[in-house]
Parts: structure tokens; C-alpha cells; sequence
């Protein structure tokens, strides 16, 4: 998909579509009037009738307009102007984009971009343009005999700035959402395929085609013997049932100098069936997504190699299945972590902390500027906050904030939960240091409790993915997230 900025009169463009807003109820932007006054009226003759009344996701395609040079005009409706805030924006750009994938139009002039969005400035506009249009035309088909894509797709768009003095700043928010909506892109295919072929080895493969594809990326493995060598405890424990063998892959991308990194950890349980805990059968497939987090640090890495961010970034991620065989861990097994504390685990389908604690610790000998790790961790995570806010907890207050206002500027939100000492009380064990579960209640804090046991020598923030990962019903499938958040927090950190 190619994306350009423009600064021109809407009746003066030469192209399949020009696609522009009328605000509800009956009204025109400012973009719309233009090409109302270029056609004599035409365009509020029809509005008047009643052919459209700017509801939000409404739609009007209007064929060889008098006066005006494009094959086609899209109306789309915004919904009342002083109601136009970022979600009602993604909406109708997400609807826009739809219409003209499915009409034919392979390429088009967007004046959406025109339009004023509450307390939201135009690189932001032409970004999140970008990352929409992107997401809107997604498409795994990759294990589809038959393609479903349609016959002529929207290959182009080029969005309106108002002015020529705007080019600049357009074409740095086209790079960026270009490289943010690039990583989510790759984040959803490593969601999407199937656990019988995302394996801990092929995601180690697809981590090194990575760095193939970037010279700027280091990729680096650890096998079981390596991880034994090390004392990985806790992560070869969660291993042990499957048949497939772990990874522990590190992604290095040096663009900072001797500054210290920023590492991201990703838990990467590439399917998830529970272990002895073993989880009920329905929605099970949904358990090949409980390496969202390991496809989001991938993702994340990507984007910061597009962009050449000046800063460091380190990415580990611990890739194991989580299976039941007669070697599986069990019920009240207790492992000796990387960091020499001891964990009794009462609960195999609590496995993701697990290997993230290992990798946690594996973290400390970069020396991290600020270490945050993102994991489907806790369904209680989705019962809290359902799909539309991850959860962030951490003992950084600065580092948390940070992760917080990225969210609000991306639209990839996030929503901080106590870490207070008292809810370590629920992590007690009679036989080891700690439990690996503490309860039904609090779920995802203790999870998050139980991490910060492996941080305390370091910044650390921890984001439970759980409710934003992936979507359910006749829209199934990877969202990608938190690459938008994750980056838009590099990107101010590296002061883009």
C-alpha cells in the first residue's frame, strides 16, 4: 500500500476518488463545499434531498461530477463536529478505505485529513490515517486455498495537507505510521499462524529473517543445553511437556551508541493447551495468540529499524509450548529461577510468568535504561478491562506515565493498576519462596506482583496484553497491539 501527501483544491485532482466528509446533520466540510461549488450545487441539491445526513459511517459514492476532474467523489459521514474525537476519526477513515477497496477505486485523494479532530494536530491526522488504512485492509489468507482479496484493490491513497509549507510535516507522519503499521502487520501474521507451524524454532526463524532484512538488528539465540547451562529453571519447567524444544531469542538494535537500552521482553508461549492445568476445550484454538507478546516485541523492533531511531533497543523473547505429556510439570513441582529464588507452582496454565521471570533476569546484563515486558498474562486482565485498555503496573512511576501517554497519543491505551506491597501477601508458599498463582482475586496484579520479584534491580514496567491482543467472533484474529504504543513511546524517547 503507498501512501503520499498533497496540498491542492479537491475539484482540481485528477483521480478515481476523492474522498471527502459531510458532518451531521447535512453539512458540508470544508473540503466537500469546494467541490459543491465546483459542480454548481450538485452535491448539496442531493444532501438537501435527503440522500445522506452525515451519520457517522454513512456513505454516498458519486459517479463523473461536473466541474470536478476525479471519476469518482466518496461522502462519508463524520458524525456532528464538535463530536469528532480520535475514535470517531479512525471510524470513518476505517470506513472510508473499506468503501473504496470494495467499489474499485485503486486509488484516491483523501480530505480527511482535513478535518478538525478534537485537540489533535495534522501529523497526528495523517498518521493515524496511515496505521487505519493499514488495518483496515489487512488481510491472512495465507492458508486459504483461494484468495478472498478483491478483484481490484486500493493500492494508493495520497492524503490532503492544507498547504505546501504542510508537505513536511505530512511526509515525517507518513514514514512513521508507515513503520508503526509495517510492525503491526507483522505482528498479526506471527498471531495468525496456526500453532503447528508457530513453533519456539520457527518464530527463532522469523526473528532472524528479521535481521536479514535489517542490518540493524542482531538476532541471537539460546537453545535448552545453553538455557540449562545458565540455570533457566523456571522457563525449561514450562517446556518440559512439549515435544518442541525452547528459544530464548534476542533481538539487538544498536542505533544509540554506548546509551543504555530500552529492552523489551515478549512472552512467547506459542500455543498454550493449560499443561496438566489443562484449559477447557472451548476457545482453545485462541491459545496459539499467547505469543502476542513475543510478536509484539518482533513488531516493535521492526518499526524502530524502518525508522532508524536513534537509541538502543534490546528484545528478548523466551518461546516455549506449554503441552501435557507424561514430563510435564505438575501441580506443587517447585523450579530454582535464573535469579536463584524458588517458585512452587500450583498452577501449570500460570506458565507465561514463569518464563518471563528467567527472562527477566537474563535482561539485567544489559544494564537497561528501562526494561518493560508485554504478555497475554492473566485473563483477568479481560474480565477487568475487556479489549479496549491493556493493563500497566510497574515500579517506575516516570516509566509508567510514559507508557500511559504513549497509549493516549496512539490510540493504543493502556490503564494503570495498583502494585501495592500488600497484595505480595497472596504469593506465600509453605515450600518455596513463592507461589506462581495467588488466588482468584486481583489476578492480573498478582501476576504483576509476582514479576516485579525479578525487577527490583531495575525500571521495569510490565503490560498485560490479554484483552488487546487478539478479537474473537466473526472478526478473529491478531490486532498487532501494542506496537503502536511501544513505538510511539520509542519515537518520544529517542526525541522524534
Amino acid at each position: 500500500m503507498e501512501f503520499t501527501v498533497k496540498s491542492g483544491n479537491p475539484e482540481k485532482q485528477r483521480s478515481a476518488c476523492v474522498v471527502v466528509g459531510v458532518f451531521e446533520p447535512r453539512r458540508l466540510s470544508a473540503a466537500a463545499q469546494r467541490l459543491d461549488d465546483a459542480s454548481g450545487g450538485y452535491i448539496s441539491s442531493l444532501i438537501r434531498r435527503g440522500d445522506m445526513e452525515g451519520r457517522l459511517g454513512q456513505t454516498l459514492l458519486l459517479h463523473n461530477v461536473s466541474g470536478t476532474l476525479c471519476d469518482r467523489i466518496l461522502l462519508v459521514g463524520c458524525g456532528r463536529e464538535r463530536e469528532l474525537a480520535d475514535s470517531q476519526y479512525r471510524k470513518l477513515t476505517t470506513t472510508a478505505v473499506k468503501t473504496l477497496d470494495e467499489t474499485g477505486s485503486m486509488e484516491a485523494v483523501s480530505y480527511l485529513t482535513e478535518l478538525p479532530v478534537k485537540g489533535r494536530d495534522l501529523a497526528w491526522r495523517v498518521n493515524q490515517a496511515v496505521r487505519t488504512a493499514h488495518h483496515a485492509l489487512y488481510r491472512f489468507d495465507d492458508y486459504k486455498s483461494r484468495s478472498e482479496t478483491t478483484r481490484r484493490p486500493l493500492r494508493k491513497i495520497t492524503l490532503a495537507v492544507p498547504n505546501r509549507r504542510d508537505l513536511a510535516v505530512g511526509e515525517r507522519a507518513v514514514a512513521t505510521g508507515r513503520a508503526i503499521a509495517e510492525g503491526v502487520h507483522l505482528a498479526r501474521d506471527l498471531g495468525n499462524t496456526p500453532g503447528n507451524v508457530c513453533t519456539p524454532a520457527w518464530l527463532a526463524e522469523q526473528a532472524r529473517e528479521l535481521g536479514n532484512r535489517y542490518t540493524s538488528l542482531n538476532v541471537s539465540t539460546l537453545d535448552r543445553p545453553a538455557m540449562e547451562r545458565e540455570g533457566m529453571g523456571a522457563l525449561l519447567a514450562v517446556a518440559r511437556g512439549s515435544a518442541q524444544e525452547p528459544q530464548l531469542i534476542t533481538v539487538e538494535y544498536n542505533g544509540g551508541g554506548d546509551g543504555r537500552p530500552v529492552v523489551l521482553v515478549g512472552k512467547g508461549v506459542t500455543f498454550d493447551s493449560g499443561g496438566i492445568s489443562i484449559k477447557p476445550g472451548q476457545g482453545m484454538d485462541e491459545m496459539k495468540y499467547d505469543m502476542m507478546g513475543a510478536a509484539g516485541v518482533l513488531g516493535t523492533l521492526a518499526a524502530v529499524a524502518e525508522l532508524e531511531l536513534p537509541l538502543n533497543v534490546v528484545g528478548i523473547v523466551p518461546a516455549v509450548e506449554n503441552m501435557p505429556d507424561g514430563n510435564a510439570v505438575k501441580p506443587g513441582d517447585v523450579v530454582t529461577t535464573l535469579s536463584g529464588q524458588t517458585v512452587e507452582i500450583l498452577n501449570t496454565d500460570a506458565e507465561g510468568r514463569l518464563i518471563l521471570a528467567d527472562a527477566l533476569t537474563w535482561a539485567e546484563r544489559y544494564d537497561p535504561e528501562a526494561v518493560v515486558d508485554l504478555a497475554t498474562l492473566t485473563g483477568a486482565c479481560l474480565v477487568a478491562l475487556g479489549r479496549e485498555a491493556s493493563a500497566v503496573l510497574g515500579n517506575h512511576p516516570p516509566l509508567v506515565n510514559d507508557l500511559l501517554d504513549a497509549g493516549r497519543e496512539s490510540g493504543d491505551r493502556a490503564w494503570e493498576l495498583p502494585l501495592w506491597e500488600e497484595y505480595q501477601e497472596a504469593l506465600k508458599s509453605n515450600f518455596a519462596d513463592m507461589a506462581n498463582v495467588g488466588g482468584r482475586e486481583a489476578g492480573t496484579i498478582t501476576a504483576g506482583c509476582f514479576l516485579s520479584r525479578y525487577t527490583r534491580k531495575m525500571r521495569w514496567a510490565h503490560l498485560d496484553i490479554a484483552g488487546s491482543a487478539w478479537v474473537t467472533g466473526s472478526e478473529k484474529g491478531a490486532t498487532g497491539r501494542p506496537v503502536p504504543l511501544l513505538t510511539h513511546y520509542l519515537v518520544e524517547r529517542s526525541g522524534g
